[in-house]
């Protein structure tokens, strides 16, 4: 779950960055006393997530406009479905608007994403993950929205867990070391509940891996019949992770390979922008 530091955090640095010195528009045009509702709809059908910062956004900008959501996060919904209404001073309400889509957008659009590939992989027992690859500052809203679609979740950040991946390998090879010893060497300086992952692009690399004893395998941009032998090659010995390539094409293939997890850096850094609408209608005014 996300927490409110991690949403005002995130939220009030958009909002800086949008009204650095107050919204001109709305105070030169719109009456301080006017009020306004607003009905957040969805202007195509996907996922929902991201209305507790899409409430942020409103709340920061002034805590007295009120927001009711009428969905949650991880719901499906339809082309024209209301999901939320706002009401409150009417200057607050179009000030904070564009922030509040834009991250309710972006992270409905990912949402959306995942659940299409969890779908494609229904009943084959692989789990669908995300990456690292994420927009800088948003990773943390990002994340949620692949939990909210029916993903999981990788390594947070460089400093959750220790993942060797090709250019890793190369250093090693370049300084004549072996793989195995390598990994038998940092899995020494690791604490037992350190997950140790160690990425390999060819067959053979999967055995030295595996006598290092790492627990999770990933085999990066190996074709079906490569995985399939992968998958028994590693025999149970460790977590098998499948990535590169992935897509609504591929992933069900993938998944029938018998890998037990599929990541995709798509769901972050390719996913697009749902299209929600806040549909704004005054409903008092008075005089500036």
């Amino acid at each position: 779950m996300l927490t409110t530091i991690q949403i005002d955090t995130v939220v009030s640095a958009a909002l800086r960055e949008d009204a650095p010195w107050g919204d001109l528009t709305g105070e030169v045009f719109l009456p301080a006393a006017a009020t306004a509702t607003a009905s957040l709809r969805a202007r195509e059908a996907g996922v929902l997530s991201g209305i507790d910062v899409f409430a942020a956004a409103f709340r920061l900008t002034d805590p007295s406009v009120e927001v009711t959501a009428l969905a949650e996060d991880g719901d499906r919904f339809e082309t024209g479905q209301e999901l939320a209404v706002v009401s409150g001073p009417a200057r607050a309400v179009v000030q904070a608007e564009r922030i509040a889509l834009n991250l309710t957008q972006r992270m409905s659009g990912i949402a959306t994403l995942t659940r299409a590939l969890v779908d494609a992989v229904e009943g084959t027992g692989a789990r669908i993950t995300d990456t690292r690859k994420t927009t800088p500052g948003l990773r943390a809203l990002e994340r949620h929205a692949v939990r909210c679609g029916g993903g999981v979740n990788h390594r947070f950040s460089l400093s959750d867990a220790v993942m060797a991946k090709d250019n890793h390998l190369a250093i090693l090879q370049q300084q004549g070391l072996d793989l195995t010893a390598a990994i038998r060497a940092a899995r020494a300086r690791l604490g037992h509940t350190t997950a140790l992952e160690v990425e390999v692009d060819r067959l053979e690399q999967i055995e030295p891996v595996i006598a290092g004893g790492v627990d999770i395998i990933m085999l990066d941009n190996f074709t079906p019949e490569q995985l399939v032998r992968g998958v028994e090659i590693v025999a149970g010995r460790a977590i098998v992770e499948a990535s590169g390539t992935v897509n609504l094409e591929t992933v069900g293939e993938i998944a029938r390979t018998g890998v037990d997890v599929i990541s995709s850096g798509a769901l972050t850094h390719s996913a697009r922008h749902l299209d929600l609408g806040l549909d704004i209608a005054l409903t008092a005014g008075a005089e500036r």
